[in-house]
């Protein structure tokens, strides 16, 4: 790796799921604007719209859509005869 060209302020940062709340710490260099104290320490915050935690794909939540079954049904009421 070239020491050069590697981000200077690399630092744990907090990121929060606004949709449910979960907080979860990881590295980052991504500017931030605001401040949260976890466990006694002041960290960095990112506010994310969707994670992991709140993802339908991830969390098992996500509705699928029967899309071969509505074209039969489709078939059936319109196609050639």
């Amino acid at each position: 790796m070239n020491k050069e060209i590697q981000p200077s302020n690399y630092r744990p940062v907090a990121f929060k799921d606004l949709s449910n709340g979960d907080v979860f710490i990881s590295r980052s260099c991504a500017d931030a604007k605001d401040t949260i104290e976890i466990e006694g320490e002041t960290l960095p915050l990112i506010k994310l719209e969707i994670s992991s935690t709140s993802h339908p794909f991830y969390t098992g939540k996500q509705k699928l859509v029967d899309t071969a079954g509505m074209v039969d049904k489709f078939n059936s009421r319109y196609g050639r005869k």
